[in-house]
């Protein structure tokens, strides 16, 4: 360094950039460790922490903008603080007062938890702390105004003070922070991390000690043999920890230039903590080497591989064959021109198939596969004879192999398969005019067959096919394919969309072993949106009334869900969801605080027949006696402790306002569609569970983001084989939620087995639900076709 005065400018301008990073990162870490939360919230736990961390998930939201805003404003002090090169004003972590005063238990815990953090900060960030310490004294060595140790923004204590201070500012208090203090601790290490790294940069780029002696922080043993295991921990804490902050949804993972070297700032300790996110983090590999990730091989790249061979084959075989790209959504597909001569051909083969299927009809027959293929053999023949060129008689005899692959699969219905068998000549009609027919697994005409196919491969086993409505919506939409031949792909996107719209009416209204299952899945949706929403206003309207806390969670806990049960079963207006509202208001009042002897008599009068109707109200709702027993208990606890309360009363105008807005929740409450469910929201769906409606409540380990998504592109009429309770059965998709974070399969019994969105990847990724199917029918019926060709490549033109 040149002088003084630019050692001292130096060392300013690391503590800037330290609390600069910091500033950049306080939003990423915030929403990161909302983020954590809300994953905590979706696994399964015992009863007492899994309501802590929904609980959390519910207040986090309201006070995720103050906590930042407070964690902002006091990094900007103390950058404010370092330019101006004044002390930083910070209570020190441990110091509670300067005198001997009484200390409310509320801020000794506060300053345990700011000690533990920083403690945590320093034990995983403490080699970046250490370098950067070692650097800044020896620019500021012999400077008369060196920071304040106990003050010096860079010390972890600092920044964990600044945390748990805006965290307590915003509203969140110690018991929600112990909830989420795993991910809060690791988070805080991010970040700090990043700072550290980001203040020793600007040092070595100034050529501050670029090398750090570290032999002052060597301790010497008498076992040479420690050295080489302590430095394989290390390796491995190092490995472990990179590995679990990368698989981590939310975290933030600092990159770092030099080698990590620990220092003396406290000893690696080894990641943990009850939050659960750890394990987590590792079970994306633990369940790739168990199941060899399933779904890997079941994802478009291979299809589109297929494809591609057969473009390739072709192509190297016929030199008049188009060339094919793959189109997105249908923009800018070339579009060609049947002959006239090919085009008459196409419309006399559909003519003899269409009679075959109608005498077939008239009699009461079934066309076999053979007869089937015999028709179409015939055509074949006549549909070449009228090609003019050697493209057309290609694409002639690769659509034929396609349907002969479709129309022999033995899983599809035989009354269902002359109408698959209609669909080859306006098939072929497409795949003349629209080259890309042969380059996307997504083009409509294919995604109709796949489709349908995939309903119907389970649909033999049925006792009253003929009763059933899904054979006519296949005829009538065959149908309307035959009635316009020269609209091309639209009428295929049409009839596509058409039909998904009638599976979901078919599933929920008009198949046998679905209607009960959709039904009672449907009222489980409705419920829980329901009781998340009763619960979101009852936390508003009692945020500023004075009643005791057991009553307070009895109503978020449990009257939200007895509201919710009676709206679903009656209506929210109806006179039974009436009483349980005036019922609410009744605890509320109750439960304040009772200084005459009047109110205390008229709370005796009224209880017996209040107790009662929370009695009722908690039955219907399906609650065990057992259950409604321990809860009519603590309030019996909660409200005789009103009777003592010294807390302020509720007047009789504020009583009547809380009144007025109970009565009147269900006219501010949104649509059910436009309630925020997700997996965060939901609650434990077990006690929905039925002898019709079973309820997956474990199985399966925390699925990768691939798997979620694979998770909400599940089609619905699929077919899957489901291995849950020790049995293994085949089960149908019937039913996807209004935001697809619940999932039905019905069983060909009618049984339900409902999932919640989290917990069906879970099983998709542990191999515990696999597709019947392990591609679609068309790309099946590609691979045969392409070894069909390869075998005898001569057959293309002949």
């Amino acid at each position: 360094m040149s002088s003084i005065g630019s050692s001292r400018a130096l060392a300013i301008t690391a503590r800037k950039t330290y609390l600069e990073t910091l500033l950049r990162g306080a939003s990423g870490l915030i929403h990161a460790c909302a983020n954590g939360a809300k994953l905590l919230a979706s696994q399964t736990a015992e009863p007492g922490l899994y309501m802590r961390r929904r609980d959390l998930v519910l207040d986090m939201p309201v006070s995720l903008d103050a906590w930042q805003r407070g964690l902002e404003q006091r990094i900007q002090s103390a950058l404010t603080a370092v330019r101006l090169a004044r002390p930083l004003d910070t209570k020190p972590v441990g110091q509670l007062g300067a005198d001997f005063t009484l200390v409310e238990d509320s801020a000794v815990e506060q300053d345990m938890m700011a000690s533990r953090l920083g403690q945590s900060i320093a034990d995983k960030a403490g080699w970046e702390y250490t370098d950067l310490c070692s650097r800044l004294n020896a620019l500021e060595a012999g400077g008369a105004n060196n920071p304040d140790p106990a003050g010096d923004v860079l010390r972890p204590q600092v920044l964990a003070r600044w945390l748990i201070d805006s965290w307590t500012d915003a509203g969140l208090g110690a018991a929600h922070w112990m909830t989420l203090q795993t991910v809060l601790h690791d988070e805080a290490t991010h970040l700090a991390q990043e700072g550290y790294h980001d203040a020793n940069h600007v040092l070595l780029d100034h050529g501050v000690k670029p090398e750090i002696d570290l032999r002052p922080f060597i301790r010497r043993t008498k076992d040479t043999g420690v050295a080489p295991a302590i430095q394989k921990a290390t390796s491995s804490y190092v490995s472990g920890s990179a590995g679990i902050g990368a698989s981590m949804p939310g975290t933030r993972q600092a990159q770092h230039s030099s080698p990590m070297v620990h220092s003396g700032m406290g000893t690696p300790s080894q990641i943990g903590g009850n939050s659960g996110l750890q394990p987590m983090g590792s079970a994306h590999e633990e369940t790739r080497l168990m199941t060899q990730t399933p779904a890997l091989r079941r994802s478009a790249v291979p299809a589109q591989a297929v494809l591609g061979k057969l473009n390739q084959f072709v192509s190297n075989r016929v030199p008049g064959f188009v060339p094919t790209q793959v189109m997105s959504g249908g923009a800018n597909v070339v579009v060609g021109v049947v002959a006239p001569a090919l085009g008459q051909a196409i419309q006399d083969a559909s003519q003899v198939v269409r009679r075959h299927a109608e005498a077939d009809s008239e009699a009461r027959a079934v066309t076999t596969p053979a007869a089937l293929l015999q028709d179409l053999q015939e055509s074949k023949r006549a549909l070449k004879q009228a090609a003019s060129t050697p493209n057309e008689r290609a694409i002639i005899e690769i659509v034929a192999l396609l349907f002969q692959s479709i129309l022999t699969e033995e899983r599809l219905p035989a009354a269902i398969r002359v109408w698959f068998a209609r669909l080859q000549m306006p098939v072929l009609r497409v795949a003349v005019t629209e080259p890309d027919f042969f380059a996307t697994i997504d083009h409509p005409a294919r995604a109709l067959i796949d489709r349908m196919g995939a309903c119907v491969m389970g649909f033999a086993a049925k006792t009253r096919e003929q009763e059933d409505t899904l054979p006519g919506e296949i005829k009538r939409i065959v149908q309307v394919v035959e009635a316009y031949p020269d609209t091309g792909r639209r009428v295929f996107q049409t009839v596509l969309v058409e039909f998904e719209k009638f599976l979901e009416r078919y599933f929920r209204d008009e198949n046998e072993s679905s209607r009960k299952g959709v039904s009672l899945a449907q009222q489980v949706e409705q419920r829980e949106t329901w009781a998340i929403q009763y619960t979101i206003e009852l936390r508003k309207m009692l945020a500023d009334v004075p009643v005791h806390e057991g009553v307070r969670e009895f109503l978020f806990r449990v009257w939200a869900d007895v509201l919710a049960h009676s709206a679903v079963q009656t209506s929210p207006s109806s006179e039974e969801t009436k009483v349980l509202k005036r019922a609410a208001a009744d605890l509320i009042w109750s439960a304040s605080a009772k200084h005459s002897r009047e109110d205390r008599a008229d709370v005796l009068r009224r209880l017996p027949p209040l107790l009662k109707t929370v009695r009722e109200g908690m039955a219907r709702g399906g609650m065990s006696v057992e259950k409604q027993d321990e809860h009519v208990h603590e309030l019996n606890t909660a409200l005789a402790a009103a009777f003592s309360a010294r807390s302020a009363t509720i007047s009789s105008a504020h009583l009547k306002e809380v009144t007025e807005r109970l009565e009147a929740l269900d006219d501010i409450l949104p649509n059910l569609a436009e309630v925020e469910l997700d997996a965060q929201t939901l609650r434990d769906l077990s006690g929905h569970e039925s002898s019709d409606l079973e309820v997956v409540a474990e199985g399966g380990t925390m699925p990768t983001p691939a798997m979620m998504a694979w998770a909400r592109e599940l089609q619905i009429g699929a077919w899957f084989q489901l291995d849950y309770r020790g049995t293994q059965e085949s089960v149908q998709f019937a039913w996807s939620g209004l935001q697809k974070q619940l999932a039905l399969f019905v069983t060909p019994q009618g049984r339900g087995v409902l999932f919640q969105l989290h917990r069906l990847a879970a099983f998709l990724q542990a191999g515990l639900l696999v597709p019947v199917e392990d591609e679609s029918l068309t790309v099946r019926a590609t691979r045969e076709a392409l070894a069909k060709l390869d075998a005898d490549p001569a057959r293309l033109l002949n």
